[in-house]
This record gives C-alpha cells, structure tokens and sequence, in this order.
C-alpha cells in the first residue's frame, strides 16, 4: 500500500536534558555568481553503516528526503531543479521497491536569483530519513541572509523570520523540489560562508540496540562460503572429477622428487586461483564495484540473468553442453609443454577451458549472485570457488595415498551435474521474481513462485529416486543409499514449500520468495490469516494488529484500557516506513511464545511517529523539549518518545504500568533486537515485575 509522503519536523540539536542520535552532520555555503544569482551548497557526512534516501527514492518504500524553499514567493526564483551528487540503489525486499540513497557523504546545490526589493533572506528545509539497524526522521532548516553573506541552522531557541518555515502539516510550500534527476558533485566553491552546522550535535547517547557486523561483510562471507562449497561441487562433475588423479600422478611421477612433485602441484593450484580470481576482477572492472550494485535492480540485468541461468540449466540437465572452441584447448595444450611454471600455468588454463561445459555454467551463477551483490564479490567469488576446486590438486599431490580413498568415475558424476541443473532452474526465478518486483507487474507473486520452486523440486525428486531419466543417464535397476537419502531430503523440502500457498512464513527460505506482502492473499488463505478471531468485540479505540493482536494507535485510549484490565501497557514506538519494525513483527513477534505474551498480557499500543495526520488545531503545541511545533500525530508520538527516552529510533519497545508510571527497576526499554530468546527474557521480565505491582 502505498504511504504518505509526510512532511515531519524534529530537534537534532541541544535537547533540554538528552541528545538524540545523530547520524547525519550537515554544512552549508553559498557562493555569489552575478548581482542576483547565488550558488546554495548543502553537504551532509554520514556515519559509517547508516544511509540516507535520496529526495527521488521511491516513496512505497523508505521515506524520501524533502526539500523545502519556503519563503520563495516574495524574494527569490529557483533556477533549475535541485541536484543531487551520485547515489546509490538497492532494491528493499521488504516494502518490494527499489531504493535510492546516500552512505558516507551527499551534496545537493541549488541556484537562486533574488527578485527586486527582496530582503535577501532564504530559508531552506531538509525532511529526511537515516537508517542502519534503526531508522531516524529528522530535519534541517538553514537560513541564508545574502545581503550579510551570512547562513545559519536554525535551532529551537531560535524564531526565523518567516514563521511558515517551520509548518510541518497542513502547509503547502511556496516553492519545492519536485524534479527527478540528478547531477555529479560540484567542487568546493571559494569565498563562501560556511555554517559548520556538526558543531552543533555531539556523541553521547547509547544507542538502544547491539551493533552488528557490517551487512557488506557478512554478505562478502555468505558470497566466499557458497563459492567455495560450490568449488567442491564442482569437482564432482565428470569434467573435473577424473582430472584428479591423472594430474597429480603426472606430477609426482614427472618430477624428479617427491618435494618436487609437491611443488609443482601447489604452483597447478595456485595458478588456477589466479585464472578465476583474474575472472572476477575482469568482471568488477568491467562493470565497476559501486555500478554493480545496481544490477540487483536493474529489469534488464536480472532478465538477462534469468536467460542464463535456464541455459545453463538445461545444458546441465543434458540438452546441449556449452563448450569453448577446440582450438583454445588445442592453442594451450601447446603452450603447457613448455615446462617450467610458465608451462604449469597453461596446464591449470587448460583444465579450466576443458572443463568448462561443467564448470562454466556454476561459474556463471556465481558471478551473477556476486555481481548483484556488489562491490569486491566476483573476486571474493572467485577466490572461494578456485580455492576449492585447486585445495584436492595440492592435498593429493602430497598425500598420494589419499588417491585410493577416491571412489571411480562413473554414472554418479552425471547424477551430480542434473542435480545442478535443477538447482540453476529453480535459482533462476529468483532473478525474474526480482524485475517483476521492481516492475510491480505482480506477474510472478509469492504463489506463482513457490509453485514453480514445488513443481522443479518435485521433479527433482523423483529424478534422484530413478523415476525420470535423462539423456546423459546411465542405465541401472536400483539407486544408491546416498542417492536415495538425497531424494529423501529433496522430497521433504518440497512438501515444506507446499503450505507457503495458504500463507505459512516459510523461514528457511527467507529473502527467496516475494514477501508475504507480495501475494494475491497478503493476508493467507481466504483472506483471515493474522486477523484475529472475529468473535472477539474489540475494545474502543482498538484494532486487530500484526498476527491478530489487539493494538492501539492512541496512547492515552490504551492507558485507559490497560487500567481497566490491570495489565501493563507495551509501547510500541513505530513507523509505516519502518524496515526494521517489520522484520521484528515478521520474524520475532511470530513466535508463540512472544505472541502468546502480546496476546493475553500485556495492552500493545503501537506509536507511528511518521503519521502525517494532522491533530485537530486545539490539540497542538510547542514542543518543551524541541522547541517545535507540533501539529501532526506522528510529531506527537515522536516528541513523546524523544522527551520521555531521550531517544528518536524506531522501533523502540518500553514498558508503562496501568497507572501511567513506570517502575525503576524495571529493565531498560529495547529497541531492534531480532534475538527471539533476547526479546522473550525482556519481555517476561517486564511482565512480571509490573504484574507484582
């Protein structure tokens, strides 16, 4: 569903009592051009692991930034559109879009010409949202005065000139960004006035939740430990498998020595690393490590893969082989009689190309996961795969009794290679589900999806239990016990897939499948699942929440319902565009233990602080924390959780009693913790202090 683009002010400087987080530090300039026209540069630095949405990301996922010239009507004229310096793209598995934002720094400028008789002043507004672990709304509002070549942030002691600036809902700006396109980073401009605006926000709050390890790291992990377990599939292809023992026994017998022998096979195996690990280099160079990012969200890339990934599919599963011209292999066999190490290097180039009907489809795979992810991971890639293909060369030439341990070549190696065949089949419609989610084209939903991954592996199934053949098989009457377990394991996976069509969250494939969000029945099977028990009369103010658990929206409603139940009341500081706070629903709320607490013991009121609605005009006021005006519900519920915790992440979970007041032995409020055993303890322990009282 698509959200609200809200307009929210927030203090990001000098609380009374507290800082907020403040994961963003901007400076401003502005550089005179003529008598009228003026160049206004904004930079922002970003703490490393956080990211900021660019004014032009896609407003169903995260919130876009929003750009506010307020007092333009009456002093000055925009000349052309914002512009932005380069961004980045991810696509957002959560909400099914594709992002588009900053890390580490981002410029915007903008060209102003001053009308006749205008008092010179300009008042600029950033509304944007920061995330890492945490997402965080917050606001910046510069004040130029070009007649004393003088800007400035203005903070919560400060009344700017004109007090539209600050509106925050209802307002409707005189003057705002709205173009779609972006341009490189201008270079520092001299003779300008620079407001440091960093100054004004230090360190010292705690965050709320654990640091984890960088998400670019465990994604390089993941890409080296697939890589390198498919090395080791990949020997057991019948293009390398039988390669095993006729290369090492040409190195231990050609050599003069034994230590020889070793030595030439380790210098085999170090040079097929080089050969794939130049592979993935070639290929980061070609597209770039910071372009490859994109091709997670690019239609045309993750269609191009799809094609690649049948056909490497089908070759595996025998309609053609995919080989390289025989005169390669003719050209390097010539090149390795030369000996030496220069020839021991043609020998690895050579069993790469000759195996490369085996080979070359996982290697193709694995470049095309790599390249989607980004950055160095072709080379980490190719670094894992080459490792495992060359570590058997090396070990087996100093071990040459380890040979007879080797089981013979035979039909198992092709059962191997049809076994990857349909492991490139059913991969491949993850690259398709990827460009129909970007496309939003709903073509390839969650059902349709896992109905092809049941049918492949259904197939595949019965394939390891005899009952389909191919044409690369090797006749025979009965099937190995490795086989047969094999087919046991596929089987059960399948059937483990089939309720995923009535809604079931299926989390050993998590980030595979479209989201449950993304399915012609968001909500299950007939359209109940997670709402609740209809029986059940809802109290005033209430609704049925994540799972069927009864919420609030409004604080003081379920204050009111917890005295009346004597339960304690779970504030549940949230946000619609709030990544994290759906993973938390998603993946821990959904355990029954924590469900059953949310359920029965507790009076859940969930906090959107990014509701854009604005409060009834008696209902508003000035912040005594920020200093800000509040006018909207999200503004309300975000000066509530800033001047009460002294914090402005979401989510965020505290715990009140039924009389509004909180015990001060109670354990401290937590904010994203995907630990179910971690939230259960907190949650237990909070539940049983305040049922004490």
């Amino acid at each position: 569903m698509k959200k609200l683009v809200f307009v929210f002010l927030l203090l990001v400087a000098f609380l009374a009592n507290a800082q907020t987080k403040q994961p963003v530090k901007w400076t401003a300039k502005a550089e005179k051009k003529s008598a009228t026209e003026y160049l206004l540069t904004f930079n922002a630095t970003i703490e490393a692991e956080w990211h900021m949405y660019s004014q032009f990301s896609d407003e169903n996922g995260a919130i876009p930034m929003l750009v506010t010239f307020n007092n333009a009507k009456n002093n000055y004229e925009l000349i052309g559109k914002t512009k932005e310096s380069k961004t980045e793209q991810a696509f957002n598995d959560v909400f099914g879009v594709t992002e588009t934002f900053w890390k580490e720094k981002a410029q915007l400028t903008q060209m102003v010409k001053l009308k006749d008789n205008s008092n010179k002043i300009v008042q600029v507004t950033f509304e944007y949202q920061v995330c890492k672990e945490v997402c965080i709304q917050d606001t910046k509002l510069f004040q130029f005065d070009l007649g004393k070549g003088t800007v400035k942030e203005v903070n919560r002691f400060e009344k700017i000139a004109a007090p539209k600036a600050i509106a925050v809902a209802g307002y409707e700006p005189e003057a705002a960004t709205t173009a779609q396109d972006t341009a490189t980073t201008v270079a520092p401009i001299a003779d300008t006035v620079v407001a440091d605006t960093a100054k004004a926000s230090k360190a010292g709050v705690a965050d709320v939740v654990k640091t984890e390890k960088k998400e670019e790291d465990k994604g390089l992990l993941a890409i080296f430990l697939i890589a390198f377990f498919s090395g080791f599939t990949a020997l057991l292809t019948p293009c390398v498998f039988p390669m095993i023992p006729m290369t090492v026994s040409f190195f231990t017998k050609q050599s003069k020595t034994k230590a020889a022998g070793v030595r030439n096979a380790i210098i085999y195996g170090v040079s097929i690393i080089v050969i794939y690990v130049l592979l993935g280099s070639l290929v980061t160079a070609i597209f770039g490590a910071d372009s490859l990012n994109a091709l997670s969200t690019n239609v045309t890339f993750n269609l191009i893969f799809f094609v690649l990934l049948i056909v490497f599919a089908c070759s595996f599963l025998g309609a053609f082989e995919i080989m390289l011209p025989n005169s390669w292999a003719n050209k390097i066999d010539q090149q390795a009689d030369r000996g030496g190490i220069i020839g021991i290097f043609f020998m690895a180039l050579a069993l790469a190309i000759v195996s490369f009907s085996c080979t070359g489809p996982i290697v193709g795979t694995l470049l095309v996961e790599a390249a989607s992810k980004g950055g160095i991971a072709p080379v980490i890639g190719m670094f894992g795969f080459s490792l495992a293909l060359a570590l058997p060369f090396m070990l087996f030439a100093m071990f040459p009794g380890w040979l007879n341990s080797l089981p013979k070549s035979g039909g198992w190696l092709n059962t191997v290679k049809v076994f990857l065949g349909f492991l490139e089949l059913a991969f491949a419609f993850k690259f398709l589900s990827n460009a129909d989610l970007v496309l939003q084209l709903h073509l390839l939903e969650r059902e349709t999806f896992l109905a092809i991954w049941i049918a492949v592996f259904g197939a595949l199934a019965l394939y390891m239990f005899g009952k389909i053949t191919l044409p690369h098989d090797t006749p025979g009457g009965f099937i190995s016990v490795g086989r047969l377990l094999l087919g046991l394991l596929v089987l059960s996976f399948t059937v483990y897939l089939i309720p995923g069509l009535w809604g079931a969250p299926l989390s050993l494939i998590s980030g595979f499948p479209p989201s449950p969000t993304y399915s012609e029945s968001p909500n299950g099977f007939g359209g109940n699942a997670g709402a609740g028990d209809a029986s059940i009369v809802l109290p005033e103010g209430a609704h049925n929440g994540p799972h069927g658990i009864v919420a609030f929206e409004d604080y003081d409603k379920g204050l009111a319902y917890a005295a009346k139940t004597g339960k304690p009341l779970m504030v549940d500081f949230t946000g619609y565009a709030c990544v994290n706070c759906r993973k938390m629903e998603d993946n821990v709320w959904i355990d029954p233990r924590i469900l059953s607490i949310l359920k029965n013991d507790v009076v859940l009121v969930s906090l959107y602080v990014d509701y854009k609605k604005e409060l009834p005009e008696s209902e508003q006021y000035t912040s005594n924390t920020t200093g800000k005006d509040i006018k909207t519900i999200g503004n309300k519920w975000s000066d509530l959780q800033i001047s009460k915790y002294k914090t402005n992440s979401q989510p965020y979970y505290a715990f009140v009693g039924s009389d509004g007041k909180e015990q001060t032995d109670a354990p401290a409020p937590v904010g994203y913790t995907p630990n179910k055993e971690e939230y259960l303890t907190w949650l237990e322990q909070n539940v049983a202090l305040y049922k004490k009282k």
